[in-house]
């Protein structure tokens, strides 16, 4: 039977405390083979200084957290965009589960949080992209994104194989 767990978002500051639970959702992704920026040789102190780093921007973003009793498992940030032709637009980024919370609904439950986090901060437009064939490129268009295109050889998987990324967004309700 699997455990429930709580979608929350975290300030600033609970960020911070949680960086090294963040950071251990990060690496695990990252061990598991998951593109998201990182390659093979990415340490558990990489991933707990770039989540420092992620709660020492002020630009308004929502750091988006699934926990259960055991802790952290999951995380998004919906990111609004600074440019001022752009008032109305959020990028998705770090949408990570570990392998301990998988098969749950855990991802769906961040993505409907996400959505929820840019229409509270007044943007409809959510952009996104992901590793083309991936479990979250399913993911984005059962939850209704739309393909804006895939552009081959985008990225580096952590064992330095090159892959594809699918760009999406979603127009939610004005």
């Amino acid at each position: 039977m699997t455990r429930p767990f709580r979608i929350r978002s975290l300030s600033a500051e609970e960020a911070q405390i949680a960086a090294t639970a963040l950071g251990e959702v990060l690496f695990d992704c990252v061990a598991g083979g998951a593109s998201v920026g990182f390659m093979a040789d990415f340490t558990r102190q990489d991933a707990t200084v770039f989540w420092l780093d992620q709660t020492h921007c002020r630009d308004g973003r929502a750091i988006l957290v699934a926990e259960d009793d055991a802790g952290v498992f999951g995380v998004v940030q919906v990111i609004p965009v600074a440019t001022p032709n752009q008032p109305h637009r959020v990028d998705v980024s770090k949408m990570l589960v570990h392998r301990r919370g998988r098969r749950r609904g855990a991802a769906e439950a961040l993505m409907v949080a996400a959505e929820d986090a840019a229409r509270e901060m007044g943007r409809w437009l959510m952009v996104l992209d992901t590793v083309t064939g991936s479990p979250a490129d399913f993911l984005y268009e059962k939850r209704g994104w739309s393909r804006a295109g895939v552009i081959p050889d985008y990225a580096l998987m952590p064992d330095g194989a090159l892959c594809d990324a699918t760009f999406f967004y979603k127009a939610l309700d004005r």
